[in-house]
């Protein structure tokens, strides 16, 4: 099955799929319809009310239960990879749903899952263990993902009073140049968590951001910040209220200006 995110709408991350009509179009076209336009296109894309994260762990539970772990399983299993689920908590996964579902069933849900995760073994793990090391949850993958070099992921705080968000960045992960501009007011504040990662502003050296490490920037100011090449890192993310705020995405940061950094 082909699926892929488009960009955020007032229900959440749109979900566009094309495997009923690449597969079925001519056979079944109103199947293909309801698959593409209305189980994925409408229900997978309400991810503001219930994550993709969640969704894909909900649906291997329904499918491992049913015993159903053939190539459908396979393609909800990399869908649960893509979306955050990581090899130590799909292993969990399939444990718990063991002695609900049938050993058998979880033995042949682990053999594909161990496929799916196979390239990620020591990833997942030093993924695993920076969470376990932070005060903040990782939270799912960032909507945002498309202005980013690598994975990030996006935990929301603080909905109310002050909202913010725990931003975390793998290894070599990076945003692109961005501009928080606002007429009055406005700009951003980030907070170290854990890790080790970078803020530059444009023409100035980049500075190094630590736990604890504070770091003000104005409106209007082209800049971007994220992991250095060797360590994964987190920050708190505060937007300052401002007059016609807006975000503005630019340029990805270039691998020759990054690799300058150590």
């Amino acid at each position: 099955m082909a699926q892929s995110n488009n960009s955020d709408n007032s229900l959440g991350v749109k979900i566009v799929q094309t495997a009923g009509r690449d597969q079925l179009g001519d056979f079944a076209p109103e199947f293909a319809r309801v698959n593409d336009d209305i189980l994925f296109g409408e229900v997978w894309s309400r991810n503001n009310l219930l994550s993709l994260r969640d969704r894909s762990l909900i649906t291997v539970t329904a499918l491992i239960s049913q015993g159903l772990t053939d190539s459908s399983l396979t393609y909800h299993l990399q869908t649960a990879k893509a979306n955050g689920i990581s090899r130590t908590e799909i292993a969990e996964a399939i444990t718990h749903i063991a002695f609900y579902a049938g050993w058998p069933k979880a033995w042949a849900a682990f053999r594909l899952a161990k496929e799916v995760w196979a390239d990620e073994i020591s990833g997942d793990d030093a993924k695993a263990e920076f969470e376990r090391g932070m005060i903040f949850p990782i939270g799912s993958p960032n909507p945002f993902g498309q202005y980013f070099s690598g994975r990030s992921y996006l935990a929301q705080i603080s909905d109310s009073q002050i909202p913010f968000f725990n931003v975390t960045f793998e290894p070599g992960c990076r945003n692109n140049w961005h501009i928080h501009k606002a007429t009055k007011g406005g700009g951003q504040m980030l907070v170290g968590v854990a890790g080790r990662g970078w803020y530059q502003e444009e023409g100035k050296e980049a500075v190094e951001i630590l736990p604890g490490t504070v770091v003000h920037i104005p409106a209007n100011v082209k800049h971007w910040h994220g992991a250095a090449s060797d360590s994964w890192f987190a920050h708190l993310a505060f937007e300052i209220p401002g007059e016609e705020s807006s975000n503005v995405w630019l340029e990805p940061v270039s691998d020759d200006d990054y690799s300058r950094l150590h």
